[in-house]
């Protein structure tokens, strides 16, 4: 992942842990191994405690705006503790690529 990238990603984790417990936090896909191009998003796994409607808006409007503010399409893969422990979610290929080959902040 490149500096620019770290940064914007920072900047997020640290907008998102103003309104919400983070368990985990990480960067994947083409941004994170550092190939992708001036058009590709930037793939976030986000891990919380619980969700609610509330909560998913405001991470969702945080997200733009951190987007927004560095003209960057942010694209949130959101979910609890509970979904990657006790549902087959867990055992998923994108969250077994995340887990393997994603940058944790």
């Amino acid at each position: 992942m490149d500096g620019h990238d770290q940064r914007i990603a920072e900047e997020l984790k640290r907008r998102l842990s103003e309104v919400v417990q983070l368990l985990d936090f990480r960067v994947f896909g083409s941004r994170a191994r550092g190939d992708a191009d001036e058009y590709s998003d930037l793939d976030v796994f986000i891990k919380v405690e619980t969700l609610d409607p509330s909560t998913k808006e405001k991470i969702g409007e945080i997200v733009w705006e951190v987007g927004f503010s560095n003209s960057l399409l942010i694209s949130p893969l959101i979910v609890t503790r509970q979904e990657i422990e006790d549902t087959p979610l867990r055992s998923a290929p994108i969250v077994l690529n995340i887990m393997e080959e994603g940058v944790r902040l």
